[in-house]
């Protein structure tokens, strides 16, 4: 066991050296405190005053801080716990649909069934890395959150999910969010039988709807065949009808005895097919073919029995309420009844997605004619032309389970899985086709084509995702507009009853900066609602899904829920939908372990509900006189520098140094495909650009290094230029404040010192300049040894010149930021783990420069071996060495070989005790920092 409870508290050390360090660099320009806070550590190791162990168990209690601070804010971030609360403001919702005005009637009893039967939002959960902390820990902070004892101690460091564990996870919070669901279902129903006693039964409330795309969702990933897609759909069924199962059990038999049979003959059939179902594959490959065929009549011959439709359900529930015995009974079957309506046979609505390239090579092999790209000129109208009549002649074709073992192309295949579930498991609720990366209009009329082919035209609804700043500024409104004059499309949307868009945060936010993604996501979707009544489609419902998450780099907004749904969704945008009578819906996404905390317990779940709940039904705005609109001008100016800004960065060779150097070895895996490609000759890549890091663990290595530009970068320039005008704006306007928010909340994280300490920290000079003023001349020799072994990488210079880009930007937007009340700045306790961190990567780096000289063996070199561990690629790093310098003699070296032994050596042993453990334990401590970075973020990305 540890034994540092009975260490000395050396966490309240650290946070006095922090603040001492930033008293003493205040005003001094040649001061970098948090180099010189690592120093002072450092040299407290050396004189014997501190040791590893110390600084572990320090670190750790400032974890148990950061912990607990976490759960504060959650609560906070859903506007409170109490379940008392929640309720009253459910019913809160329920009564201001009835009846707008308390002082006035009721509206009519039709009005108020439109305005609770419609799904006015949805929460979808997405399967996104953001797994950052271990899930009993995660578990521990939903509780803490509600009031439970903060633990201590807990572990920290995540652990990479698999597809199973993501999906597992997901369906814990999805149960949560359904069992608020039945709240919000109970308060209208409540509210009804109040009003009109004689017609409430015939409700059907489903305001608000639960979507997941874990286990569906292909894009990027070749983890996920279509067997496990199947498999994991029927699971979602067989947990709905499970849920539906002990509603009704727990309810007098009166009447109930047919639905309960009938059920019980659906959830067995539902499990004989799963049961059926080929294992997973991690490899995403197809199964064997007598798998596949088991499965196909297992899932062909009982259909029937396991249900495809709610139909034959609903038809029993009548008989039920009518014989139950007291309105308490009947009111929990109406609920039941409500959430089977709401969504079908599943626990949850399905997303399926995949990106752009893969529909348009699908379509080309089913039609040749539909060869090149649609961004080719010179074949723009000719492909347009032959999508057309490909889609005039196109009829619906057989989909078997043999089908789908042989098809190639991942598009098709997706499609041919969607007409597979309409068919055999649900029919009642559309599947939703996400396509990433949806630059034209003929991207959507490639998935129709498909969806023709498969059958599943009625079954599919068919989303373009805009997230590059090319798709939101310009393309985005072409690309729906070129949909809109093929007649296909525009029948197709009128069979639906609804155009359905995404809108994302992650590329966009990392690309042009969040706060300028928002602004450009928002003015489309104004272009959307004018270009809907140009067409003549202002009776098709909108639905606006916003796949943002909890990160502060993907929309997650600083100041809790409510404010988050008025940033996504804000009165100017719903006021001109409003103008042009279109019904919309809002969806959002929850992402990954950061999203699933706030369905983490019941009571979370039903305040997130309620929060979700309150802003649908939230009054619909009158005139919009919020500045930001009346005086366009600045903010728009301000926005467009950002997006300036941020793309010049991007561009930045520095950049792509500060970002790669080793920022993403900081990070353990939180999810289940990896954060960065890998190079071929094994370790990770070398990241030339910032394209080559996946969104999250992009804006993740940012919160890791204690600047956050994708939230500030560009706004400094804009805000210097006018420093008035920006403070008027922020103090004035609901919409521009929101959208700074996440500038704020960027300041706060962020510090050049900290930042000056890990571009010095790849610069040769500094390591340098400590081997010139080193005490320990062994010290001094491993400093400069050091400094060797970064001159050959090459990027000290790229990344001081980005730095002082940096630099000059967040001075001068902290120099405009309104002086009332407390400025944004970095926590003292923040500071101090990104200042122990880097002492723990400077000593694993004067460790790595002691290896010992060897000839290659096992393809490795020594200078390889280097290179890898001044990137932090210290797992694999060390088990080479383990390979090269082993620490015990083989075991044949025990045997007798029938003649005097000649001497045996015992291994490696120093090595290891002097390099290879030490190395590994250093490597322990920074991720742990990394760890506790997340939880004073607030989030993983």
């Amino acid at each position: 066991m540890d034994d540092a409870a009975a260490r000395p508290d050396t966490s309240l050390d650290l946070l006095h050296l922090a603040a001492n360090a930033r008293a003493q660099g205040r005003g001094d320009p040649f001061a970098a405190p948090a180099l010189a806070m690592a120093l002072a550590i450092s040299r407290r190791i050396d004189d014997g005053e501190l040791d590893l162990p110390a600084l572990r168990a320090a670190l750790r209690r400032i974890g148990d801080m950061a912990f607990a601070d976490r759960a504060a804010r959650l609560a906070r971030q859903v506007g409170g716990t109490d379940p008392e609360a929640t309720d009253a403001a459910l019913i809160g919702v329920a009564s201001r649909a009835a009846r707008p005005d308390p002082a006035d009637s009721p509206v009519p009893f039709a009005a108020f069934r439109t305005a609770c039967e419609r799904p006015r939002a949805a929460a979808v959960f997405t399967a996104h890395p953001t797994f950052s902390l271990p899930r009993a820990t995660n578990r521990a902070l939903a509780e803490a959150a509600c009031g439970a004892p903060v633990p201590e101690g807990l572990p920290l460091r995540p652990v990479p999910p698999d597809l199973e564990e993501e999906f597992s996870q997901a369906v814990e919070a999805i149960t949560n969010g359904r069992d608020a669901l039945d709240r919000l279902s109970a308060a209208f129903l409540g509210v009804a039988r109040e009003i009109w006693p004689d017609r409430w039964r015939s409700l059907l409330p489903a305001p608000v709807i639960l979507s997941s795309w874990v286990g569906y969702d292909t894009d990027g990933r070749t983890d996920i065949g279509w067997q496990d897609t199947l498999r994991l759909r029927l699971r979602m069924k067989e947990l709905g009808l499970a849920r539906l199962e002990a509603q009704v059990a727990a309810l007098p038999p009166e009447g109930a005895e047919p639905l309960r049979e009938r059920i019980a003959l659906a959830l067995e059939a539902v499990r004989a097919q799963i049961a059926a179902c080929p294992p997973p594959n991690p490899s995403g490959g197809s199964p064997e073919p007598e798998a596949a065929q088991r499965f196909a009549l297992a899932l062909v011959g009982r259909r029937e029995e396991a249900l495809t439709t709610p139909e034959p359900l609903l038809e029993l529930f009548g008989g039920a309420i009518a014989a139950a015995p007291d309105d308490a009974a009947r009111l929990a079957l109406l609920v039941a009844r409500s959430g089977l309506v709401g969504h079908g046979l599943s626990l949850a609505h399905t997303h399926v997605r995949l990106n752009s390239a893969q529909l348009h090579n699908a379509a080309r092999l089913r039609v040749p004619a539909l060869g090149g790209a649609p961004d080719d000129a010179a074949r723009r109208r000719a492909l347009f032309g032959a999508i057309n009549a490909a889609l005039e002649e196109a009829r619906p074709e057989p989909v078997d389970t043999g089908g789908l073992l042989s098809e190639s192309a991942s598009a098709m295949r997706l499609m041919m899985t969607v007409a597979q579930i309409a068919k055999h498991i649900d029919a009642s609720q559309p599947v939703r086709f996400l396509v990433a990366e949806t630059e034209s209009g003929y991207t959507l009329l490639c998935a129709l084509l498909l969806a023709r082919l498969c059958g599943a035209e009625r079954h599919v609804e068919i989303s373009p995702l805009f997230e590059t700043a090319e798709a939101l500024e310009r393309r985005g409104e072409r690309v729906i507009e070129e949909a809109l004059r093929s007649p296909h499309w525009r029948a197709y949307l009128k069979g639906i009853g609804r155009l359905c868009l995404q809108f994302g945060y992650s590329d966009s936010g990392r690309y042009v900066g969040q706060p300028a993604a928002s602004h450009l996501i928002e003015r489309l979707k104004l272009r959307v609602a004018d270009l809907l009544a140009r067409h003549g489609l202002a009776d098709l419902e909108v639905v606006l899904f916003d796949t943002h998450g909890e990160g502060l780099g993907r929309g997650g907004h600083p100041d809790g829920l409510a404010a988050r749904f008025e940033y996504l969704d804000p009165p100017a945008t719903r006021a001109a939908f409003a103008a042009q009578r279109i019904a919309t819906r809002l969806e959002t996404s929850f992402q990954g372990g950061d999203g699933y905390q706030l369905f983490g317990t019941r009571a979370l779940a039903q305040a997130t509900v309620a929060r979700i709940a309150e802003h649908a039904f939230a009054p619909l705005p009158g005139e919009i006189t919020d500045p930001v609109y009346a005086e366009a001008g600045f903010a728009a100016d301000l926005f467009a520098g950002m997006r300036g800004a941020m793309a010049g960065l991007v561009e930045d060779p520095g950049y792509a140094g500060l970002l790669g150097g080793f920022g993403p070895a900081l990070l353990d895996r939180t999810g289940s495909r990896p954060a960065a490609r890998q190079s071929d000759t094994g370790g990770p890549a070398t990241i030339r650009h910032p394209r080559e890091l996946r969104a999250i663990p992009n804006n993740a290595v940012l919160q890791q290094l204690g600047f956050l530009a994708n939230l500030t970068q560009g706004l400094g320039a804009g805000a210097a230029r006018e420093p008035e005008g920006f403070a008027d704006l922020l103090r004035k306007s609901p919409r521009f404040a929101g959208a700074m928010a996440f500038a704020r909340a960027g300041l706060t994280l962020s510090d050049t010192e900290v930042l000056r300490g890990y571009v010095a920290s790849l610069d040769p000079g500094m390591w340098l300049d400590r081997a010139a003023n080193a005490r320990n001349p062994f010290n001094a020799t491993a400093l400069a040894a050091v400094a060797t072994a970064l001159e050959e990488q090459g990027l000290g210079d790229p990344v001081r010149r980005v730095f002082r880009r940096l630099l000059a930007d967040d001075t001068a937007l902290r120099a405009a930021w309104p002086a009332e009340g407390e400025r944004p700045r970095m926590s003292d306790r923040l500071f101090a783990v990104h200042a122990l961190r880097l002492l723990l990567i400077h000593r694993i780096w004067m460790r790595a420069v002691n290896i010992p000289e060897f000839s290659p063996r096992h393809g490795v070199t020594r200078d390889g071996l280097l290179r890898r561990l001044l990137r932090l690629d210290v797992e694999e790093a060390a088990k080479l060495l383990d390979q090269v310098f082993p620490a015990h003699e083989p075991p044949s070296a025990a045997l007798d070989y029938g003649e005097p032994p000649s001497p045996r050596r015992a291994g490696y042993g120093r090595e290891h005790a002097e390099l290879m453990e030490p190395l590994r334990e250093l490597f322990a401590m920074v991720r742990e920092a990394s760890a506790v970075v997340s939880l004073e973020c607030g989030a993983h990305g």
